[in-house]
């Protein structure tokens, strides 16, 4: 039998092929695993599967096939056609299901070291199928072990070609991958080939059934066909990474129209936190060019009271991986100085190392401003406050004065007076005037120490306490009488009113606002009548109804009446708006709601919910707002 050798121009074709199909198949099963990865495109994971496994495996196949032509024997050779499309389709099979187990959501590095030694076991067998399906005069021995070598060569490529294919990969990479792969697959079949030992035998011939042909031109079909698969591949990913491209256009405008819409500038780093490349947006603000904003240069823009502390915090966030949030003032084009807000973060590679950073500067100049106005605002408040307080002062203990004064004139008047007749009804009238005094000028102490106290801390505080509801509410009825009286009008309180925890003067100004507003709007044509009712909500709240038989609110008025100098109806009345959006904002400061139930002519119910409990720890600050809601 003639010495057998290789076709030099089929094996260099077997290798173009084998190293063309890996580079296809590498960025086919790298796009099957971002969809993988992907939560809006996983319907099309099963055709990047599909056609990694067709190039892949049609590729290897199509390499050993042409492999074998190329090997000259000097004696008639044939392949029987089933076994050959069974070792075709061993090779597409296996190969599919080793990327479609390596490349699932949430598969591992491990998935590579199961799927890799079964391609390669699978790829194998394809081989050895093909060398079966060999037709000639002849007899086929294996060498031991450069059979083994070669299933050996055949896992170790099948498994870095599966790591290779669900990295990230540049261009490059991919390249270099490519052939690492096509020689190493290449390698595996020639291994193979050279474990067989082919004796001639010149009474047989081949199998008439068998694919016979001269082994150039079967070699040049079925790399023809091959290259044609391999080609359609190619347009699948061209016209992939041309929706792609499209896709990430339109992700970069939306992007820059948030950034617009935020009045932010735009910037990049490198991964060590240098600003690199030209900054437009950075330049735009502080008119540096980018040899000056360059590196760290971008800081000699910074506030100098600002520079150290950004550097330092920027260096200290560049060295953690973590967000950058921080805020200083940079200098203008015009020279000024201007308050940014900076928040930037990482970008990061597969791997987890950083590739740049993406930060925004926000202009918050005139949020700044505006806060600067309103704490030098409430600071001229919290003087005219404890002014105010210290004024209100004076004329209390002039009342006092007085007070006390009545006091020792009722006591002569006692005396004068004994044996009289009406001696026992004006001392009692006496008495009750000097009470509803002494009540008011109680209040009035507890008002002013409020004020004087939210002029020192510039917050008003609570302190809760166990509150006597059916005293509380009693003594404030009491207090109107004389209004009560002029307009004759009856005050009734329920009794048994729940006791509940809270800040006495807060509920005392709520309840003192309601009733003083309900006894002024009533129907002077007619008796009035105000009462005071309660309800429990569940066991944590309870409702407290105050309810008159007055004038009655519009409708569409009822929003109104809560807003701070807003009042609604006839103004026939004194006042100035201010009552109930100071109850709204206590009962909400309170933990509690307010209703109003009201028409013309049918009078008004406002109903407040409190917590049974304290809604706030004691000492709590609270804020005030009473802009309507």
């Amino acid at each position: 039998m003639p010495t057998p050798g290789f076709n030099p121009a089929l094996v260099a074709l077997s290798v173009a092929i084998a190293i063309f199909a890996a580079y296809t198949a590498l960025d086919l099963g790298a796009r099957a695993r971002g969809v993988a990865d992907s939560t809006v495109r996983s319907g099309s994971r099963g055709l990047w599967i599909a056609g990694a496994a067709v190039t892949m495996g049609g590729g290897i196949w199509s390499m050993h096939f042409i492999g074998m032509l190329a090997f000259e024997m000097g004696m008639p050779t044939a392949y029987d056609l089933g076994l050959t499309v069974l070792s075709f389709l061993i090779a597409v099979g296996v190969t599919g299901a080793a990327f479609a187990f390596a490349g699932r959501k949430g598969a591992g590095p491990r998935a590579v070291l199961v799927a890799g030694p079964l391609m390669g076991l699978g790829i194998a067998l394809m081989h050895y199928t093909g060398m079966a399906a060999m037709r000639m005069p002849g007899h086929v021995a294996y060498d031991p072990p450069l059979v083994a070598a070669s299933v050996a060569i055949a896992i170790l490529a099948s498994t870095v070609a599966l790591w290779l294919a669900f990295r990230h990969n540049s261009v490059s990479e991919k390249v270099i991958a490519a052939i690492v792969m096509g020689l190493a697959v290449a390698g595996m079949h020639y291994t193979g080939m050279a474990a067989a030992t082919f004796s001639g035998d010149h009474g047989a011939h081949p199998a008439a059934h068998g694919l016979a042909a001269a082994p150039q031109a079967l070699a040049f079909a079925v790399a023809g066909a091959t290259f044609l698969i391999l080609f359609v591949g190619m347009l699948a990913i061209a016209v992939d990474q041309h929706r792609i491209q499209g896709e990430l256009a339109a992700s970069e405008a939306r992007f820059r129209a948030a950034i617009a819409a935020v009045r932010g500038v735009l910037w990049t780093n490198d991964a060590q936190g240098r600003m690199v490349g030209p900054q437009p947006g950075w330049a735009a603000i502080t008119g540096q060019t980018q040899e000056e904003y360059s590196g760290f240069g971008w800081a000699e823009a910074v506030h100098p009271d600002d520079a150290a502390p950004s550097i330092a915090a920027w260096n200290e966030t560049v060295a953690a991986r973590k967000t950058f949030v921080f805020e200083h003032r940079v200098r203008a084009k015009d020279g000024g100085y201007r308050h940014y807000a900076i928040r930037a973060v990482p970008v990061l590679n597969r791997d987890g190392t950083i590739r740049e950073w993406v930060g925004v500067h926000t202009d918050i100049t005139a949020q700044r401003e505006a806060e600067a106005e309103l704490r030098e605002s409430n600071e001229e408040i919290q003087r005219y406050a404890y002014i105010v307080s210290h004024d209100l002062r004076a004329p209390l203990v002039n009342i006092m004065g007085f007070t006390s004064e009545l006091a020792e004139t009722r006591a002569e008047l006692q005396t004068v007076l004994a044996g009289h007749p009406q001696a026992e009804r004006i001392d009692a009238d006496f008495g009750e005037a000097l009470g509803f005094i002494g009540a008011a000028v109680t209040r009035m102490e507890r008002l002013i120490a409020a004020i004087l106290k939210l002029s020192r801390e510039g917050r008003r505080r609570f302190e809760p306490e166990t509150l006597d509801m059916s005293a509380v509410i009693r003594r404030l009825a009491d207090a109107t009488q004389h209004q009560a009286g002029s307009q004759n009008a009856v005050v009734s309180v329920a009794p048994g009113l729940p006791a509940i925890v809270a800040d006495r003067l807060a509920v005392e100004q709520i309840f003192g606002n309601l009733l003083d507003n309900a006894l002024k709007y009533l129907d002077p044509a007619r008796p009035g009548r105000v009462t005071i009712t309660t309800e429990a909500v569940g066991t944590e709240r309870v409702r407290f109804a105050v309810a008159d038989n007055g004038r009655g609110i519009a409708r569409n008025d009822h929003d109104r009446v809560f807003e701070l100098f807003r009042r609604s109806g006839t103004q026939d009345r004194p006042g100035e708006g201010i009552g109930l959006a100071h109850v709204k904002a206590l009962v909400r400061a309170l933990g509690g709601r307010i209703d109003l139930d009201s028409e013309p002519g049918r009078g008004s119910t406002f109903t407040v919910t409190l917590p049974r409990g304290a809604a706030m720890e004691r000492g709590a600050a609270a804020p005030l707002s009473m802009a309507a809601e």
